[in-house]
């Protein structure tokens, strides 16, 4: 599965035109944080969609479908705990990702056996 540089390319362009979502109001008190909600208020003036609002959520916004979830490399983002599941990837395919809970020891065994399998490590 070999994705298409110029959809990674396109995704990119995508994000950078994509507004930022923030939550009603949340600019506005301080108890409110920016994590994204939809607005449901009967006169809320994001959701009735009033210019000069923020845009809400639409599934417009979303990348192309191949390269959606995928690190920019254009791999797939597999969290790994242990050598174990490393051997389980494909190089051409996967890219690992070391969880946070492991430690030095096991971290250092992780990304040899990684550079030994031709395994990309996106956090060494």
């Amino acid at each position: 599965m070999v994705t298409d540089p110029r959809l990674l390319k396109l995704r990119e362009e995508l994000k950078r035109r994509r507004p930022e979502f923030v939550r009603c109001e949340s600019w506005r008190y301080k108890r409110l944080k920016e994590a994204w909600r939809k607005p449901k208020g009967i006169d809320n003036k994001m959701r009735l969609q009033v210019k000069g609002w923020p845009k809400l959520v639409k599934v417009g916004y979303r990348g192309p479908k191949e390269v959606r979830g995928l690190h920019p490399s254009g791999l797939r983002d597999v969290l790994v705990h242990n050598v174990e599941e490393l051997k389980k990837l494909d190089p051409s395919r996967d890219g690992a990702r070391i969880a946070s809970g492991v430690g030095r020891k096991k971290r250092m065994e992780i990304v040899a056996m990684a550079k030994k399998l031709g395994i990309r490590v996106f956090n060494p």
